[in-house]
């Protein structure tokens, strides 16, 4: 059985320094992900670098302070350094791939050989956006965390226009972190049988609970924040995993992955002989009649299965038994 597919999102914790970048996904692979996703923007391609009206500084939460500009601009990976760290990564032999958010960031993902097209939440509504990605005929996996259903209808429809229906919606909680009670889970299992998609979880609650539990309902993929080190500080780190939770996270997800197996009703024969069957406990001479009294249902299951012992009580054996023998299936031929 292919286990889910687990991504280590390096996002904005590579804090503007390459050899970060390079460290983390080192720390990545030794973590047991699959994949390291990025994402490719600039700030133009997600805001206006003006401090009025809807774009002057949050005033609250994980990013107070911050212009929409000053944190996407932070925030944002140069475009020069993503075909080095593609090639880095798959040296190792992880899978590397983006997010884009604008057209431009599509046709430079093409030039780098992008393998998979990631598209995040607050981008579910740009539908030129995903056509656009979806019409280079790579896998599409799409965040739905801002997302109503006509939302996501219209999200696949974009994907389908054009001949792509290598769709994965994952289920994902827009907020940095996520508290446990909102993750609802069952979301993912009903887009599941409303798309006919796969589906998997992009996860910003802190630990593994979440990601390990939508495994084990069916995810097919699980995305999460990774970062070297939390007190390096940076736009996402206060959410994202340290090496060592984060492969926790794996080898937790890999044990339930083993723990679901497969569908399977067979008995092994250590196992029958662990049941119950049909024994003599007394001895008994041919001739002689079965009764209640000189035969019991017992362990172990080797003899005559129990489903005939008012077939066989009342019966006269033909051959002699001796307490602790099993009864013969020649009885019920």
């Amino acid at each position: 059985m292919k286990g889910a597919f687990i991504i280590a999102e390096l996002s904005a914790n590579h804090n503007n320094d390459f050899e970060l970048a390079k460290k983390t996904i080192t720390a990545i692979k030794e973590s047991r992900a699959d994949a390291v996703k990025v994402q490719t923007y600039k700030p133009e391609s997600l805001t206006l670098n003006i401090d009025t009206g809807y774009f002057v500084p949050k005033t609250d939460g994980l990013w107070k302070g911050y212009t929409p500009w000053e944190l996407f601009k932070e925030a944002s990976m140069p475009y020069e350094w993503q075909p080095k760290l593609k090639k880095y990564a798959e040296e190792l032999g992880l899978i590397f791939f983006s997010s884009p958010f604008d057209l431009e960031a599509v046709d430079f993902l093409e030039k780098i050989d992008n393998p998979i097209y990631k598209i995040a939440s607050p981008e579910i509504t740009d539908v030129n956006l995903i056509g656009y990605a979806a019409s280079k005929g790579k896998p599409m996996i799409i965040s739905t965390g801002l997302a109503d259903i006509k939302d996501i209808e219209l999200a696949l429809e974009a994907c389908r226009k054009v001949g792509n229906n290598d769709v994965t919606l994952l289920k994902c909680t827009s907020q940095y972190p996520a508290s446990i009670v909102q993750a609802n889970l069952r979301t993912m299992i009903d887009m599941k049988k409303r798309f006919g998609v796969k589906v998997g979880l992009s996860d910003h609650t802190m630990g593994s609970l979440v990601p390990t539990v939508a495994v084990s309902l069916g995810a097919e993929i699980v995305e999460k924040h990774f970062v070297l080190d939390r007190s390096l500080g940076g736009p996402d780190s206060a959410f994202s995993m340290e090496p060592n939770e984060f492969k926790e996270m794996v080898d937790t997800i890999r044990n339930v992955e083993k723990s679901l197996g497969e569908v399977t009703y067979k008995v092994s024969e250590e196992d029958n002989n662990r049941r119950r069957s049909l024994f003599a406990v007394k001895d008994i001479k041919a001739g002689e009649t079965l009764t209640e009294d000189n035969v019991r249902s017992i362990r172990p299951g080797i003899g005559l299965h129990p489903k005939f012992y008012n077939e066989v009580v009342g019966r006269i054996t033909d051959k002699d038994y001796r307490k602790g023998e099993p009864l013969s299936h020649n009885l019920i031929k």
